[in-house]
């Protein structure tokens, strides 16, 4: 086991340096929990928690929105121009302001993945600025 990785627990490994490639992996951990960590049966669709807490109302927002706060804050720690970070602030406040609407903001989760698109941000920024941190997908 390396420093930088916790014990596995349920063939998980989070790892705990500050490097990039540490960070990167986190955010991507968190963003396929919020996003893609279910399949619904039948629509083979990924579903995470960002739409299965969503539908407690207004609480399930806040809490959804406060875990997207952690990779907006991950990616602050990267070095992130804060205009990129403004892009991801509003990505979340945008999902979190839709979601609260009752039904219709639910049906709204299943669909925009304000998680994503900051996910995607963030690997932009480290592919053209800490390529080093790429981490090879299996």
């Amino acid at each position: 086991m390396s420093d930088n990785k916790r014990p596995r627990s349920m063939g998980i490994e989070m790892p705990v340096g500050n490097d990039p490639a540490s960070i990167r992996q986190r955010i991507q951990m968190m963003e396929a929990l919020l996003e893609r960590a279910f399949t619904v049966p039948g629509i083979k669709r990924g579903v995470g928690l960002d739409a299965v807490i969503g539908l407690i109302p207004v609480v399930g927002d806040v809490i959804t929105a406060a875990m997207g706060a952690y990779i907006i804050w991950e990616a602050r720690n990267l070095g992130i121009p804060k205009w990129k970070l403004w892009r991801m602030a509003g990505n979340i406040a945008f999902d979190s302001a839709i979601g609260a609407i009752p039904v219709a903001g639910d049906l709204f989760d299943f669909v925009y993945r304000s998680n994503s698109r900051n996910l995607k941000i963030i690997k932009k920024h480290l592919d053209k600025h800490h390529p080093a941190a790429q981490v090879i997908d299996g």
